[in-house]
């Protein structure tokens, strides 16, 4: 075989590869359904929990990029600390290694056999049943997947592929005969392939062909466990500044993990290499496998007790900061006030007052944001948002302090507190949802007619006077205003009605846009729900979870 045809028959070879992977990959994601994120989202702050479905998640996934970048994904949202996300990355790292294991089985003479999957797998992709046509999806990746290695080994087999590229690939290897360039080398193949998967699959079929030494090969897959975690580096980008803590610290542990190996490996490499060929029985790509599998194992189990460690030293390393400015939103509790209860009452009261106002701001500005498309107080928006959501965890924390040692009177109205800080974080997400709509609508190329912004506009200006209708309840105690309040919000569920029968209206008159229906009625929802939050809190001096008392009120009242 002539040098240009082994490149191709190596490159095709490869594409075939990450073809089957990711064929395999995604028939195995379907058939989990979304059973694997809610894995997930259960994780607790238990490290072997999250470690074995890091584990778990990653082996039926075959990535543990994708694992890194749903993990990051929880972090963005909130719903996942550092420590969580660390011990489901340190797992992932291990289930990764099953690619290596499975493509190891085309060193022994019946994977040929194993490539006949892909004729089974694309039998049953025609059938009508889903779960057949996943399990169709799973054997052809599958098979795709050992074809693809038997290919790559073809291109460099000394009997059939080209002396040239052989000779090349050995004299590569020997101009970058330090094992730390080899190791940097394979991180950078990794970084190419986005799969440590890749890479070792790329080395098993290579030495197993004879055309690359064990010991580079070794150190290879060394680099692979560094690169593979650049694709969830780069997924940090422009995330949480907890995701970002999680990706430098799995990317310090795993060089270090990396550096360690070299120190041990390098200068016994003979007798290791020569124990495990023996315990392999001179099966040389189950022992690049296999040795990617106990160095993983390995480095992540001694890394997973210092998870708490490590999250203290990201946290130093790595400032948040937008910390001060969420301190400096907090404007009237402190710790020390809870041991002055009836102060302390006082002044959390203010704090609420506070948190609301800062969310009327935010309600003001994602409301602009869709019906002008204006973009400069987008990073104002993003920061109030923040900001809510710190106020709400910081007087969360105060109440539950605060309830143990108040009166049982105090203590109803702790209560009726916890619902109202609730109310007005969801407003604040309704806020936060405007400004998400509208950067949606910029990219879709869609704005609102006319008609349409004042029809909506005769809403928010309803909502806007609950507003100022429930700050004065709340603070004052002003019973007298609950009807009013009562009547408004009743008035924002007919308007809802009413203004999405005229938008349809309108949509058949070609007057507006049918790709437009999904923001305008997700718009008009959103107000209404805003209007009910607002109800709650005013309704919260008189009932602990806020309902609406009127009609209640107004019977005692007759």
């Amino acid at each position: 075989m002539d040098l240009a045809k082994s490149i191709i028959t190596l490159l095709v070879g490869a594409a075939i590869f990450l073809t089957g992977m990711n064929m395999m990959s995604g028939g195995l994601k379907k058939i989990t359904g979304p059973s694997l994120k809610k894995m997930l989202k259960k994780i607790s702050n238990n490290r072997w929990a999250g470690f074995a479905i890091g584990i778990s998640v990653t082996a039926i996934i075959q990535s543990s990029a994708a694992t890194g970048i749903m993990t990051i994904g929880f972090m963005n949202a909130g719903a996942m600390s550092v420590f969580q996300g660390l011990s489901i990355n340190f797992g992932a790292y291990i289930g990764t290694t099953v690619t290596g294991l499975i493509a190891s089985l085309s060193s022994f003479p019946i994977s040929n056999y194993f490539a006949l999957l892909a004729v089974v797998g694309v039998v049953l992709m025609f059938f009508n049943m889903d779960r057949i046509k996943y399990i169709g999806e799973i054997c052809a990746g599958l098979g795709l997947l050992f074809f693809g290695l038997e290919t790559m080994k073809s291109a460099v087999d000394p009997v059939t592929g080209s002396q040239v590229l052989i000779d090349g690939v050995k004299a590569f290897f020997a101009s970058i005969e330090f094992p730390l360039l080899q190791i940097l080398f394979g991180a950078i193949v990794t970084v190419m392939f986005q799969s440590s998967s890749a890479t070792t699959g790329v080395a098993v079929a290579m030495v197993t062909a004879k055309s690359l030494e064990l010991q580079s090969a070794i150190y290879l897959v060394m680099g692979a466990t560094v690169g593979t975690v650049f694709t969830t580096v780069l997924a940090s980008i422009g995330g949480s500044i907890e995701s970002k803590r999680t990706v430098i610290v799995c990317l310090v542990v795993r060089i270090i993990a990396a550096l360690v190996g070299l120190a041990i490996y390098w200068p016994f490499q003979d007798q290791i290499n020569s124990a495990l060929m023996y315990i392999f029985q001179n099966n040389e790509g189950l022992v690049v496998a296999m040795f990617m599998a106990i160095f993983s194992v390995l480095s992540m189990l001694v890394a997973l007790p210092f998870i708490g460690y490590f999250e203290k030293i990201a946290e130093k390393l790595i400032k948040d900061k937008n910390a001060e400015a969420k301190k400096k939103a907090i404007k009237y509790i402190d710790n020390h006030l809870i041991k002055t209860p009836t102060i302390a009452m006082m002044q959390v009261k203010r704090e609420i007052v506070s948190m609301m106002q800062l969310a009327h701001e935010n309600f003001k500005r994602g409301y602009n944001r869709i019906m002008t498309q204006d973009y400069h107080e987008d990073k104002d928006i993003i920061e109030n948002e923040e900001k809510i959501d710190y106020i709400n965890q910081t007087i969360t924390s105060f109440l539950i302090n605060l309830s143990h040692s108040v009166s049982l009177t105090d203590e109803k109205i702790i209560g009726s507190y916890f619902h109202v800080i609730n109310d007005i974080e969801r407003i604040g997400d309704h806020a936060y949802n405007f400004y998400e709509s509208s950067l949606r609508m910029v990219a879709a190329d869609l704005s609102f007619s006319d008609i349409a912004k004042e029809q909506i506009g005769s809403m928010y200006v309803v909502v806007e006077e609950m507003f100022e209708l429930a700050y004065k309840i709340f603070d004052k105690n002003s019973k007298v205003d609950l009807k009013k309040l009562h009547y408004l919000e009743t008035q924002t569920d007919d308007l809802k009605l009413v203004l999405s029968c005229q938008h349809y209206d309108r949509i058949q008159n070609n007057l507006c846009k049918i790709e437009n229906s999904a923001f305008f009625t997700s718009l008009i929802s959103e107000l209404e729900r805003v209007a009910d939050h607002l109800v709650n809190v005013g309704y919260s001096i008189v009932n602990p979870v806020g309902d609406d008392e009127y009609e209640k009120l107004k019977t005692t009242s007759a």
